[in-house]
């Protein structure tokens, strides 16, 4: 029997040797790392669904666990939002308000404006965009236009004195505001009868009272009272109140009563803009819009406004009201003619010269005079009432001084005519100090410096502060150029909105 020599056989093979073919340590772990991803999402995936099965079927022997983790829960939602998320329902809430803001006719009750004192409610903004939000504020600090509102309490800015004045003026307005909300141009003086003392004096023309409300109104929200906060709130909402059934059909606040209408619905369109747009009420979106489309109704086609309808007659005092409507009305989101103000600038080159003054009708005019010895009482030259609001209009549409040097010489030409409570020399003229003020606030340097010292000696020593006249405190005799037209309330609202300039709107050139 032949026997093989294992070691003597040879087997021809073309296979890699067993060493050759196992991977290496390199290569394993590389295809465990490409695996990787999927392991832990799977991981993840497991680890979700037995986190979701334990909270879903807690075991009721594990109270202490349970309440570990609703406690966690309980921290991590007070860090985002103080209140939990409201339940389904409260969605019926804010359909029911969208309706009432698109409805023709709103149910006109106290009620109606106390909802906004409602967390859902506060929350709606009044603005279109984000942009608003951060561009609008409250108090020293925040940006844009209305960003300083509120800034003289303390006495900053204009000092101790403007703070005490405003103060005692607003409260004044307030103790003679008619229970309805209105301001009662020519019988607001009942309101001292129960009080005792001497009765006011100095009642204005029965046709304002829609014009005196918004100016006071606007005196409230330009000390940072809104619908919604400041001690002032109750007020503005009554008066807002009584404006919104005074419009009529076509956006018209009041009646065309007298032959200058237009002075009044225009105040009160302003009022009504910033009345919704800072205290960010959706409600008065639809009174604030129709009162700006009656002013473009009335518009004079390819022109600016005066008294009467689309008559092509225009004057720069009514357009001076219509353009702070606009503005108001842009910045805070409601639908404007942009071309209405683009004609606006147009007016106000046409009536204006190189030496800085502003005419009334045309180049050159001075202000207006009622019939019979109004014009001797109030002679035009002792002041500058067209310039003054042809200036402060400029800055409001972003004219720069730079750029424009009428506006330099305008406010050359304001300096040179400060305010004097001179009422023998027929000097006193609130309008005129009203935008004066305003103007050569936002010129600054020294113009506004030397202004706002005349008004300490002309404005603020001429209210009445004697306690003893407990009915006339905080008010100021209607003894201007306008004074019979608007009487005390109206004199009383005004002068406290000028001292009210150093905060009720940012500086817009720097």
């Amino acid at each position: 029997m032949v026997q093989l020599d294992p070691t003597k056989i040879q087997v021809q093979s073309n296979a890699l040797p067993i060493w050759e073919q196992e991977e290496t340590f390199q290569e394993q772990m590389a295809a465990q790392l490409r695996n990787a991803p999927w392991l832990i999402l799977s991981g993840v995936i497991h680890a979700f669904l037995a986190l979701l099965v334990i909270l879903l079927a807690p075991d009721p022997d594990s109270k202490e666990a349970e309440a570990v983790v609703e406690m966690k829960i309980t921290e991590e939602t007070q860090i985002e939002e103080p209140p939990p998320p409201p339940p389904p329902e409260t969605k019926t809430e804010e359909v029911t308000e969208e309706v009432v803001v698109t409805e023709t006719t709103v149910t006109e009750t106290e009620e109606a404006f106390d909802n906004t004192d409602s967390e859902e409610i506060s929350k709606e903004s009044a603005f279109d965009s984000n942009q608003w939000n951060s561009a609008v504020g409250l108090g020293g600090g925040a940006g844009g236009r209305y960003g300083g509102r509120g800034g003289g309490r303390g006495g900053k800015g204009g000092g101790k004195s403007y703070a005490a004045a405003i103060d005692a003026g607003l409260k004044w307005l307030a103790a003679h505001q008619d229970e309805d909300g209105k301001w009662d141009s020519d019988g607001f003086m009942k309101h001292d009868l129960a009080d005792g003392g001497e009765i006011c004096d100095g009642p204005g023309n029965a046709v304002h009272d829609v014009g005196v409300t918004g100016l006071a109104l606007l005196a409230f929200l330009g000390d940072g009272s809104t619908m919604r906060t400041g001690p002032y709130r109750a007020n503005i909402k009554k008066g807002v109140s009584w404006l919104r059934k005074q419009q009529q059909e076509n956006g018209l606040f009041g009646m065309n009563a007298s032959h200058d209408f237009v002075y009044d619905h225009a105040i009160a369109a302003y009022a009504m803009c910033e009345a919704y747009g800072l205290s960010k009420y959706k409600l008065l979106k639809k009174t604030a819009q129709k009162g700006i489309n009656y002013l473009e109704s009335h518009r004079n086609p390819y022109s600016v406004w005066r008294y009467q309808p689309r008559d092509n007659d225009n004057d720069i005092s009514v357009t001076g009201w219509c353009i702070m409507a606009y503005e108001s009305g842009e910045f805070f989101g409601l639908q404007i003619n942009k071309s209405a103000l683009a004609m606006c600038e147009t007016f106000l080159d046409q009536v204006s010269d190189a030496t800085g003054k502003h005419g009334y009708t045309k180049q050159g005019e001075g202000s207006s005079r009622k019939p019979g010895d109004h014009g001797t009482k109030f002679p035009i030259e002792k002041g500058e009432a067209l310039t003054a609001v042809g200036l402060f209009c400029r800055f409001f549409m972003n004219q720069d001084p730079k750029e424009k040097p009428i506006m330099k010489a305008s406010a050359d030409l304001l300096r040179s005519k400060p305010p004097i409570w001179d009422e023998k020399g027929g000097s006193i003229d609130h309008y005129y100090w009203y935008y004066a003020t305003y103007a050569l606030y936002q010129y600054g340097g020294a113009h506004w410096n030397e202004w706002k010292k005349k008004l300490e000696t002309s404005v603020v020593k001429n209210q009445h502060r004697v306690a003893a006249e407990k009915n006339k405190l905080g008010s100021w005799d209607p003894i201007g150029a306008w004074g019979e037209d608007g009487g005390r309330v109206y004199s009383t609202a005004i002068l406290v909105l000028t001292l009210e300039a150093y905060y009720r709107y940012s500086r817009l050139v720097r």
